[in-house]
């Protein structure tokens, strides 16, 4: 997670500072990165004060080990007061770290715990069979869907412009298409294709009708569900769906694991067994469930895991992947959904560095584009023109515009953008930053990140 993070912020401008304790790792750090990289630990006040904490104006906590994440911000608030931190918290105890930190006066401005958004996002798509993704944007009054473009899709072949005379719902949109290596910021001419994976935009009042008209099924209700891992995420998502009632079975290899998890969750049943074997998920009846949810610390075995249950009859299948190359992948076997931890805090961090009139940053696939949601300021050189006069970032669409008001809209070319308004764009990563420096009337950042 530390490399994505720094080679973003590297991307956009900022000077930064990595600490690796493994010499080979340094070494490939330095081939990977336009950084400078300081060999040593993140937990010795030595190799801190090395790093130059005095002239850095934001400290990121990204180890594997919450305790190292949490002692480092402890020794840079003890070196730099002011300085601004981020912590990659792990432990179900987020909460109560909290707290903790309030107690003792440890200040974290942000504390990243992927765990509790993937539970959310997954409770957002479990009862959509063929839907990849929901994200909100703008207070929940906008969406964004992902779904694939299969054989049998009755848009497959046809040209935006072709949708768009077939009468869709008001305020959608075709906004992002990820063709295999290949991200398109789709225009009027582009068709779509078999094995396309598409993202489409609606307002929160239209959702529903938008999955009509694409062919999707929504259901209200979930009623069975299987979780394949008794690590913390499996036990976030399986008490979330306890909470809506859904019948949840919830599989684990390790014995001693099992009787502990079952002293945490009320009505889950927790099977001592192998959630990724036919055998055993034939004689638990996965036949019809609702959702197979692959939660294993192991991306392959999940891979494995979630096409054997869809052949089994899973409705909807969600493995956890942590390799971003293996996500197209993933895609291209006809996965819908998968959810990767490393992209989450990727995400919140980056949201955090940019914040200010940047609200959201979403990240997709590896990193190849984003829809970046922005307050557009009165100085704004786009703020007042039609869209159809504005020279963007080729690369760089607008999805969406939320009022002041309360109004949404997913605008066309004679739409205007004021002074306050919600802005989400779609754009490719490597327009980013000249697309934000452009909307937001701003020099391009530049701070110190260690």
């Amino acid at each position: 997670m530390a490399t994505l993070i720094a080679r973003r912020l590297v991307r956009e401008g900022n000077e930064v500072v990595v600490v690796e304790e493994k010499v080979e790792r340094c070494s490939q750090l330095q081939d990977l990165l336009d950084a400078k990289i300081v060999q040593g630990n993140a937990t010795r006040v030595a190799t801190l004060r090395r790093c130059g904490l005095g002239e850095t104006g934001m400290f990121i906590a990204a180890t594997n080990s919450d305790e190292s994440n949490l002692l480092s911000c402890m020794i840079a608030q003890s070196e730099a007061a002011q300085l601004v931190k981020i912590a990659r918290i792990r432990t179900h105890e987020v909460e109560q770290w909290r707290r903790v930190c309030e107690q003792v006066g440890l200040k974290i401005d942000l504390i990243i715990h992927p765990e509790s958004r993937i539970t959310e996002r997954i409770m957002r798509v479990v009862g959509v069979p063929g839907v990849s993704d929901i994200y909100d944007f703008a207070g929940g009054e906008v969406k964004l869907f992902g779904m694939n473009v299969d054989a049998t899709s009755w848009f497959n072949g046809k040209s935006l412009e072709e949708l768009d005379a077939a009468g869709p719902p008001k305020d959608s949109l075709i906004a992002l298409i990820f063709r295999g290596q290949q991200v398109i910021i789709p225009h009027g001419e582009e068709r779509l294709r078999t094995g396309d994976h598409i993202y489409v935009m609606a307002t929160r009042a239209n959702l529903a009708a938008v999955f009509g008209f694409m062919g999707l099924e929504h259901r209200d209700s979930v009623s069975r569900v299987f979780i394949v891992g008794g690590k913390q995420l499996g036990i976030s998502v399986a008490e979330a769906l306890e909470k809506r009632g859904v019948s949840v079975k919830l599989f684990e290899q390790d014995g001693a694991r099992c009787e502990k998890i079952s002293t945490i969750l009320n009505k889950t049943v927790v099977i001592h067994g192998d959630g990724t074997d036919q055998t055993t998920l034939e004689d638990e009846n996965i036949d019809g469930v609702d959702a197979f949810l692959a939660l294993n610390p192991h991306d392959e075995d999940n891979i494995i895991a979630s096409l054997l249950a869809r052949r089994l009859g899973a409705k909807k299948v969600v493995p956890l992947i942590n390799r971003l190359n293996y996500l197209p992948m993933v895609q291209r076997l006809g996965i819908n959904t998968s959810v990767s931890p490393r992209l989450e805090a990727v995400d919140r961090a980056l949201q955090f560095v940019r914040k200010g009139r940047v609200l959201s940053v979403t990240t997709f696939r590896e990193e190849e584009a984003e829809a970046i949601e922005l307050i557009a300021s009165p100085g704004s050189k786009y703020v007042g023109k039609h869209l159809r006069d504005i020279r963007f970032p080729r690369g760089a669409i607008v999805g969406a515009i939320a009022r002041p008001t309360g109004e949404v809209t997913i605008p066309r070319g004679e739409a205007t953008i004021q002074a306050g308004d919600r802005v989400i764009f779609f754009t490719l990563e490597s327009v980013v930053t000249e697309l934000e420096s452009a909307f937001l009337n701003e020099p391009t950042r530049q701070r110190k990140i260690g």
